[in-house]
């Protein structure tokens, strides 16, 4: 199995900017967001499970899943936001490990918003941390996805603190505006963790050969 580097950090973090330069190294990325999308893709069994439940309402006229109105939903309603995580996870985290245990790659980048909070950890080899302060988490979000204020705080009060993160963390990329504003400063520090996960990579391989 490939050596597995979990990636995490809280919304408006950075994380897809930064894992976009470990792609263009050709690193293997496993997206949850990606999958999570994929589970619920139109005419799909999970889809029509959701739609039964809220109501034909949280699709777009495409057939495709309304995200904005389904995430206002559950972020209203903690009970309806229970009953959806029980339909999704076990999905999720199934399709996820079968591509873990798929991958042929030196190392695979796992990305996961919610590793920690889902326990994920104990399939990871090493944990990267894409790291900011909460005030540009909140500045980011909201510019990205024209989102309200308070459904950002709500997000990010349901995921683990900042501290929490960086205590679990093996390495850090600090993505704060002026160094993620600076691409020469990121090419540099991905190209290093790179480096280190392909060696990385090989410890593991004799270990375990």
């Amino acid at each position: 199995m490939s050596y597995i580097v979990g990636v995490t950090g809280g919304i408006g973090s950075g994380k897809s900017t930064i894992v976009d330069l470990f792609a263009e190294l050709g690193a293997e990325i496993i997206d949850a967001d990606i999958i999570a999308r994929e589970v619920v893709a139109k005419g799909t069994p999970l889809l029509a499970e959701i739609a039964a439940h809220f109501g034909e309402t949280i699709l777009l006229d495409s057939g495709e899943l309304n995200r904005q109105a389904l995430r206002q939903i559950v972020f209203e309603r903690p009970q309806e936001k229970a009953w959806l995580n029980n339909l999704l996870h076990p999905a999720i985290r199934r399709e996820m490990l079968h591509q873990l245990a798929q991958s042929q790659a030196p190392y695979v980048l796992w990305v996961v918003p919610l590793l920690i909070e889902n326990d994920l950890m104990e399939f990871c080899d090493r944990v990267l941390v894409v790291d900011v302060l909460p005030e540009t988490q909140l500045l980011r979000a909201s510019k990205r996805d024209q989102n309200k204020i308070a459904l950002i705080q709500n997000i990010m009060t349901s995921q683990v603190s900042r501290e929490k993160r960086l205590s679990v963390a093996d390495d850090v990329v600090d993505n704060e505006p002026e160094l993620s504003q600076n691409l020469p400063y990121l090419q540099q520090k991905v190209l290093e963790l790179h480096h280190q996960y392909l060696q990385l990579a090989k410890e593991k391989e004799k270990t375990n050969g």
